[in-house]
């Protein structure tokens, strides 16, 4: 590979990097190349990436891109990138279902919004549920207050009714 590839690579990771929701770093050491053709397309149904390069060149990659610098303590030998580009607990939960079932498969780190995390935070990222049954739990918190008021006024309305039905049975009775 020349300068000018190994250029294009760094800068190809460095792009992935930028544009990416979540990136992990996994190690693939042992891993038969049907385990990685099947990991890889599972990730693509999800908008999600598998890549493979050098260490030096990711390397130079995560140097040269501020938001992910704390990734570079943990890399090592024969790992890859895992780019999360549109669901990143959807790709968090692949790699840990898939880690689970392949004991070759490390998860070694994660960054997520800037933050670098270990792998047992991965597991509490893949833990948590799709995007939309995320906003609809928000919109049910935020729906509560104001359904339980106008329970309450329903409830109080009903209430004046049943005195006033009672009045009324009151002065027919006396």
């Amino acid at each position: 590979m020349n300068r000018q590839n190994k250029e294009q690579v760094v800068q190809a990771l460095q792009n992935e990097l930028k544009t990416s929701q979540a990136s992990f770093l996994v190690g693939y050491k042992g891993m038969t190349v049907a385990q990685l053709t099947d990991l890889r397309r599972k990730l693509h149904d999800v908008n999600g990436s598998f890549q493979v390069a050098k260490v030096t060149l990711m390397e130079r990659a995560i140097n040269q891109t501020p938001s992910v610098d704390g990734l570079q303590s943990y890399l090592g030998d024969q790992i890859a990138l895992v780019f999360a580009h549109k669901e990143s607990p959807v790709v968090a939960k692949i790699l840990f279902t898939f880690a689970k079932s392949n004991e070759q498969l490390k998860l070694i780190a994660g960054c997520f919004e800037q933050t670098v995390f270990a792998p047992d935070k991965i597991k509490v990222l893949a833990s948590l549920p799709p995007r939309e049954i995320l906003l609809a739990q928000v919109c049910g918190t935020l729906k509560a207050p104001t359904h339980k008021l106008v329970m309450m006024l329903n409830l109080m309305r009903v209430r004046l009714f049943y005195v006033l039905q009672q009045a009324a049975e009151k002065k027919k009775a006396a």
